[in-house]
């Protein structure tokens, strides 16, 4: 059994203009297709082949877990955006972001804060942990929460491809168009299952 790059949940040029069609041209049907294609060519007869995606991440290392979490973590991701999203969360998201937080308003500033700090490549999330409480966490290159027992609910990709086509090198302009996408039916599906 091979993998196969997902299909996105929208039309290329869904999120414009906060992040254009040739940017996700780049990201999903480059970086996101290399993932997939490394990930099938170094599987194929080793212990991993056969296995779930989420299997090999968790099992596996180097080389493997590398390619293995950039495919999980980046298939994640296009789900986390939707066009005309945004907004403000609702219900269980809300309240379970209230208790954490303090409010909407002072998480999305910590979590933009954690993901302009996170040095390099990498991902912040918004996870559930495995005591209910809510956290925002940093990983570095290919890293995901998948590995450590949190529940990832949301993400934002902070490697440079994610955001270098439309906004150089300017992150904190990037995380803020990232707001205006953020699904949040996405999250709440995650914090309820």
């Amino acid at each position: 059994m091979s993998f196969e790059l997902p299909a996105l949940p929208y039309a290329k040029d869904a999120l414009a203009p906060h992040i254009s069609a040739e940017t996700l041209e780049y990201h999903y049907g480059k970086h996101h297709q290399t993932y997939v294609n490394n990930l099938n060519n170094l599987v194929k007869g080793s212990p991993f082949e056969g296995k779930s995606l989420e299997e090999i991440v968790q099992e596996s290392d180097g080389g493997i877990f590398n390619n293995a979490a950039q495919v999980w973590n980046h298939t994640f991701y296009w789900h986390c955006l939707a066009p005309n999203a945004g907004g403000e969360p609702g219900g269980e998201v809300l309240a379970a972001i209230n208790n954490a937080f303090g409010s909407v308003e002072a998480f999305k500033k910590q979590f933009t804060e954690a993901a302009i700090k996170n040095f390099g490549s990498g991902w912040t999330w918004l996870v559930k942990n495995s005591d209910g409480s809510l956290a925002i966490v940093s990983t570095s290159n290919a890293e995901t929460p998948l590995t450590t027992g949190a529940k990832p609910l949301l993400t934002v990709d902070v490697w440079e491809h994610a955001y270098y086509i439309d906004y150089r090198n300017a992150r904190p302009v990037y995380l803020d168009h990232f707001w205006a996408l953020v699904n949040w039916n996405f999250v709440a599906q995650n914090l309820a299952g």
